[in-house]
């Protein structure tokens, strides 16, 4: 895909007339002072930094658990590269950075222990209680559990920042108010009724921009982490011809490279292939459809921040490999069984016994509480959990733990 580079913002020019405007939010759920110093969106980037869920995010699994090594992501530095990543991109197309990155910074705040794994686990467990959705619990957390000001519970953020992090994945509602994938989470309902989040359009273009940032830092990482493991080879990558093509580039100029410099030659090659093939095949959405605001982006009735066809085939191809040689390895799912059994048991210990979660503020009256709201509020927490802290935590009400490694 051809680039106009030309129309690239650099950080010194103006806004596109696309782009979200922080001066012209639309506001907080409960009203503030503006700051003297920060535009609305630094703001919101500022406190999901200073959160506790993000810094949770440190010994949260992404791929490979923390006992596998230290040099592995984790689902804080997989945050952290597709923020990047996502800042990147909104800078080229002129967009407003800080809402891009602040989106990517509070994607996974909803994530359990054990990634994925976890968060089936628990949706299993709350079957009958409304499921689990990490994308909910993330919007839970930004405006309800987090509990840091005098004023709110949450860290109210603005309406674009809580709309960025429900719909960066495309709409969740059909124009006459239906799921578009099965029932909308109770969480988000519950909130869009008192701050509408316009559920049924698409979202702003920097919350596409870190939407396909996820992709494109974990597309990459989890390559360079399977290269590290041992479950993916050079050989393997050759399945995927654009990757095939990338290690023939990088061995032609560099021969005799050693086999950490050789991989990180190819996953930057790799990482900037797609950027640059997110910003041309944007650039072509954005002429096509001549959006004169935010809101046009919104109301385009597609997502324009995408693969073009080509690195789409790419992306599908890339999946496929991992899904194959990482993802569903024997030995991967063996602990994924494991940790799977450590949430599973959790639940049903603190449901039974909600006095094995220790004395908190938000437990006053809980043996009171409907079996819906009580399963609420231990998935609530059980997901703030780490990987440690549940393993540990187990350890301590169980004569048997798995052995995740």
């Amino acid at each position: 895909m051809t680039i106009d580079r030309s129309a690239l913002g650099f950080g010194d020019v103006a806004l596109a007339v696309y782009a979200c405007d922080p001066w012209t939010s639309r506001g907080r759920l409960f009203p503030e002072h503006d700051s003297l110093t920060r535009s609305p969106f630094q703001r919101d980037r500022d406190r999901i930094i200073h959160t506790t869920a993000f810094r949770r995010l440190k010994h949260k699994t992404q791929v490979f658990i923390a006992q596998d090594g230290d040099h592995y992501r984790t689902r804080l530095t997989h945050t952290i590269e597709v923020a990047q990543v996502a800042r990147s991109l909104a800078r080229a197309l002129r967009l407003d950075e800080d809402l891009a990155e602040g989106v990517a910074l509070v994607h996974d705040f909803g994530h359990t222990p054990f990634g994925h794994t976890g968060e089936d686990a628990l949706h299993e467990k709350m079957a009958d209680y409304g499921g689990f959705d990490h994308n909910a619990q993330s919007l839970r957390i930004v405006t309800s559990l987090e509990r840091r000001y005098a004023d709110f519970d949450g860290i109210n953020l603005t309406w674009e920042a809580l709309e960025g992090l429900v719909k960066h994945n495309g709409p969740l509602e059909t124009a006459a108010g239906e799921g578009r994938d099965g029932p909308v989470p109770q969480p988000i309902v519950d909130y869009s009724r008192r701050h509408d989040l316009w559920l049924a359009t698409h979202a702003s273009l920097e919350a596409q921009m870190a939407a396909i940032a996820d992709d494109i830092a974990y597309n990459t990482h989890d390559i360079d982490d399977g290269l590290r493991s041992g479950y993916l080879t050079h050989k393997m990558l050759e399945e995927v011809p654009f990757l095939d093509g990338l290690m023939r580039e990088v061995h032609d100029r560099y021969p005799n490279l050693e086999e950490a410099r050789f991989t990180n030659e190819v996953m930057r090659r790799q990482i900037t292939a797609m950027v640059e093939d997110v910003i041309g095949v944007t650039q072509a959405n954005l002429r096509s459809e001549k959006p004169q605001s935010a809101d046009e982006v919104r109301h385009a009735g597609r997502t324009l921040a995408t693969f073009s066809p080509e690195m789409a085939e790419v992306d599908r191809q890339i999946k496929t490999l991992l899904f194959g040689h990482i993802y569903r390895h024997p030995d991967i799912m063996k602990i994924r069984a494991g940790a799977a059994q450590i949430v599973s048991e959790l639940f049903d210990a603190y449901f039974a016994d909600p006095q094995l979660m220790g004395s908190h503020p938000w437990m006053d009256g809980i043996e009171a509480l409907r079996p819906a709201q009580r399963a609420r509020l231990v998935a609530d927490y059980l997901a703030g959990m780490t990987d440690t802290y549940a393993e540990k935590t187990h350890r301590q009400l169980f004569d048997h733990t798995p052995e995740l490694r």
